[in-house]
């Protein structure tokens, strides 16, 4: 039996219904390209692989790889990549063809980088499916106003479209992780929500903003934006990061810098 790695963050999934109700919201067709990251010893891919056919998956320990084979074999095509998907080019991987469905288990030391990663392949992405931490799925997916919702939440609202699928206790993973989980579809937005002319300046805005999040904008933002960005954004400059909604943060961040130093 291989034990699962600390060092690779590994919880193997091994809960049937959670299974069940995962590969019932991928919902795999056999003609689409479904690659699921971390595969593990194969809980998930042997279900999708009777669904879909064929499966890429892409899989860091090697050890674990020959009992994968084995758990799969007859089910369908697997393909193995075995790489660090961090640094695995997700556009070189698709090569042409209709845009790849990702899915996996997550490993919760890595999530958030790892999710910026794939997005910036979102061109070749249909959408992603993942197991994660439940406190970062409800920053994800989070509403302006309350305090789950920050630089996170703004950050893929740019991006994607978020939707917490349903929670998922401890029990369902071997070992037990510390933290309950959550699984979440993202979809890459088709068209911009939001005008964003510049991408690095409006994180620079977000990341700012937060980085100070109990202080106002017109402090959390000094030397970014002064009255007059904040008077032709439409915003006031006593609110608190946590109320803008995205598009506001786009909106502040597209303004022309004339009177940031002004402040």
């Amino acid at each position: 039996m291989i034990r699962a790695r600390k060092r690779f963050g590994q919880h193997f999934l091994h809960d049937p219904g959670v299974i069940a109700r995962i590969v019932a919201a991928i919902d795999p067709q056999p003609r689409e390209r479904v690659v699921e990251i971390g595969p593990g010893r194969g809980a998930l891919t042997r279900p999708l692989l009777n669904r879909c056919g064929r499966l890429e998956v892409i899989e860091i320990d090697r050890d674990v790889i020959p009992v994968l084979r084995q758990h799969c074999a007859g089910a369908g095509e697997l393909i193995v990549h075995e790489a660090d998907v961090l640094e695995v080019d997700m556009a070189r991987l698709h090569g042409g063809g209709p845009p790849m469905r990702v899915c996996g288990n997550l490993p919760y030391n890595i999530s958030t980088p790892l999710l910026f990663h794939l997005l910036e392949s979102r061109a070749v992405i249909a959408d992603m499916h993942f197991m994660l931490q439940k406190e970062v799925v409800e920053r994800m997916a989070a509403q302006p106003g309350g305090k789950e919702y920050g630089r996170l939440t703004v950050m893929l609202a740019a991006v994607c479209r978020v939707e917490s699928v349903f929670r998922v206790g401890r029990g369902a993973f071997n070992p037990p992780p510390a933290v309950d989980s959550a699984f979440v579809r993202l979809t890459p937005h088709l068209d911009a929500p939001f005008p964003l002319p510049d991408r690095a300046r409006f994180a620079r805005f977000v990341g700012a903003a937060f980085s100070m999040r109990r202080k106002t904008l017109r402090n959390s933002l000094r030397g970014l934006a002064g009255p007059a960005e904040f008077e032709a954004a439409g915003i006031e400059p006593g609110r608190r990061p946590e109320t803008l909604s995205p598009a506001e943060f786009a909106k502040l961040a597209a303004q022309p810098a004339i009177g940031a130093e002004s402040l």
